[in-house]
């Protein structure tokens, strides 16, 4: 019965959503998507994507991948509709390789917002990979890179793995695109941290944080006034350490200096809001954050806003369509499989997404 209320206070206090035309200000929507296992028909040489075949476990034919790509079209341009502006930059995440991206900008629903694709392949064992979609006319690449998950030089003790533990481990590589929007230097992160594993798997997603902690201080002092976005499925919530303690993310503005972030989620999951369930609950695990040039901006340069209810920094988008109207799982996400049987839903995840402005 909680869940449910929790749910119900969510989606009234996103009856006044952020729109592109409401003020004065120049504004940008900044977001993150878990696109839930976009993969297509075909097998990628050295990956685990067995399921994903005509043959395969998920009988995943060619109708099936153009549903999928549909859906997730339409849920990118109702963000459009309901903002009256296409997001500026999406970071997307469980997508199998560059193919299905350039099906999926291509897809009528959202071809009109010309997105450019920046993406890399990862070591990944099922070949799912992290990748940004960015409007080329408001935002300009100028350097990208592919960070590797490694074990060391970290604050974690690693004594409990084995060095050929070490070698075997493979995950997602986090990704990294620097560049300008009118003028300003911006860079955006793109994570899927590793998995729930249990047992030895605690440590691996404050790790994942801590590299990208690392690498966004670096760049800091190598560009001073950079504004930083992270944004990511980081399989942890805003509450948990690797976001508290190794992305060092927090509730209130006035808490951010120079080596922490702003994380708007923190305020949100305390209100209840979510953006999937985990074995039952309720959890945001589809974070974006900001560095203190963009919590606590120059005046007169980009910083975070408030879009909901003028409060909340962050929002987690939610319609009827993506979410089960009946059943024992009404009010959670309408992902695509079900029980082990495609019943051509959205994703497990909704999208997540902030907006700066000046």
């Amino acid at each position: 019965m909680k869940k449910y209320i929790y749910i119900l206070v969510a989606a009234l206090l996103l009856a006044m959503p952020f729109r592109a035309d409401a003020g004065k200000h120049r504004s940008y929507v900044i977001g993150f998507y878990n696109l839930e296992n976009l993969f297509d028909t075909y097998h990628d040489e050295g990956k685990n994507d067995y399921q994903y075949l005509p043959d395969g476990q998920n009988e995943w034919t060619e109708a099936k991948y153009a549903k999928k790509q549909h859906n997730m079209a339409s849920v990118i341009r109702a963000m459009k509709e309901d903002n009256g502006c296409w997001h500026a930059v999406l970071g997307v995440s469980e997508i199998e390789n560059r193919h299905v991206l350039d099906d999926l900008v291509n897809q009528p629903e959202i071809e009109e917002a010309n997105y450019q694709i920046v993406h890399y392949d990862s070591p990944d064992r099922r070949g799912v990979d992290c990748a940004l979609l960015y409007r080329p006319e408001i935002f300009k690449v100028i350097a990208s890179e592919a960070i590797p998950f490694t074990f060391d030089p970290s604050r974690i003790d690693w004594s409990q793995w084995t060095q050929e533990e070490k070698n075997d481990f493979k995950t997602r590589d986090v990704l990294m695109v620097r560049g300008t929007i009118d003028g300003e230097m911006f860079a955006f992160y793109v994570a899927h941290l590793p998995s729930r594993l249990g047992g030895k798997g605690a440590d691996l997603r404050p790790r994942g944080a801590e590299i990208i902690y690392d690498h966004a201080m670096k760049l800091q002092q190598e560009f001073p006034g950079i504004k930083i976005v992270v944004m990511g499925d980081m399989n942890d919530n805003p509450t948990d350490r690797s976001m508290t303690e190794f992305l060092r993310g927090k509730e209130k503005i006035d808490e951010v200096t120079d080596e922490d972030f702003f994380d708007p989620f923190l305020s949100m999951i305390k209100a209840g809001y979510s953006s999937l369930y985990y074995q039952g609950a309720g959890n945001i695990f589809d974070i974006v954050m900001v560095n203190n040039a963009l919590a606590n901006a120059k005046r007169g340069t980009f910083q975070i806003r408030p879009i909901v209810q003028k409060k909340y920094y962050g929002r987690v988008f939610s319609k009827p369509f993506m979410t089960n109207q009946s059943g024992p799982y009404k009010g959670t996400p309408f992902r695509t499989f079900s029980g082990g049987a495609f019943v051509g839903g959205y994703s497990d995840h909704y999208p997540t997404y902030i907006v700066v402005s000046k």
